[in-house]
């Protein structure tokens, strides 16, 4: 799957990701993202975004961002900083289907 950098910046092209082996990558993201409703207190509280069915390239961005210190959550920045460009694409397309598989 390859995502539009339209709109998204530049560095934002998600590469050639592949679910099966995104879902084998969320070992990390399912503890706070795979709860619904999951609140986190810290550093501060706040509502976990929901991921599933994000558009892929909005993923691989936000990633990108926490790596980069340009988003700052410091959970967030962590994991990021363990991700290669292939873990982030990897995980986009898992995450950027699961509305579709939900549904089905």
């Amino acid at each position: 799957m390859r995502a539009s950098r339209a709109g998204l910046g530049p560095g934002c092209d998600t590469g050639a990701g592949d679910a099966a082996a995104g879902q084998r990558k969320t070992q990390m993201c399912g503890g706070c993202h795979g709860i619904t409703g999951w609140r986190t207190a810290y550093p501060e509280v706040y509502g976990v975004p929901k991921i599933g069915g994000q558009h892929p390239a909005y993923i691989v961005k936000a990633l990108q961002a926490y790596k980069s210190g340009e988003r700052g959550h410091p959970t967030m920045k962590a994991i990021a900083a363990s991700l290669s460009d292939q873990d982030m694409a990897d995980l986009a397309a898992y995450y950027g289907g699961a509305a579709q598989t939900a549904a089905k």
